[in-house]
């Protein structure tokens, strides 16, 4: 059973800066494109980010557009979100998850258990 864990959420205060990790445990997962998708409370889960398997293409959200970052590491099968400049309305669970690489949440085969952000208004 291939397992994704994501670290690295937490609270910060607005316009600080997290990085989130998500982590697979199988390097079949290196040739799929990975995904950050999040959801706050009472809300339907939203894409974020997006980068494909090269890393040589990427995808955002316009509401993260210029503030998040999304990187990979094949060889650690590792998959990263810088988020900078942080807002309350980034406060959600972050979800991490492989597959087309597009913006759709039906895309994606896999997902993770998800890691909390909080940004206090």
């Amino acid at each position: 059973q291939v397992q994704r864990i994501e670290s690295g959420g937490g609270l910060v205060q607005a316009g600080g800066s997290l990085r989130l990790s998500c982590a697979a445990s199988k390097r079949t997962f290196s040739s799929y494109a990975r995904g950050w998708f999040r959801q706050a409370p009472g809300k339907e889960r939203e894409f974020v980010a997006a980068i494909s398997w090269s890393r040589d293409s990427t995808l955002y959200a316009d509401s993260v557009k210029g503030r998040f970052t999304i990187s990979r590491d094949n060889a650690k099968l590792t998959v990263y979100l810088q988020m900078n400049s942080l807002k309350p309305e980034d406060t959600a669970v972050y979800y991490c998850a492989a597959g087309l690489g597009d913006s759709y949440i039906r895309s994606y085969d896999y997902w993770g258990q998800g890691t909390q952000v909080t940004v206090p208004s």
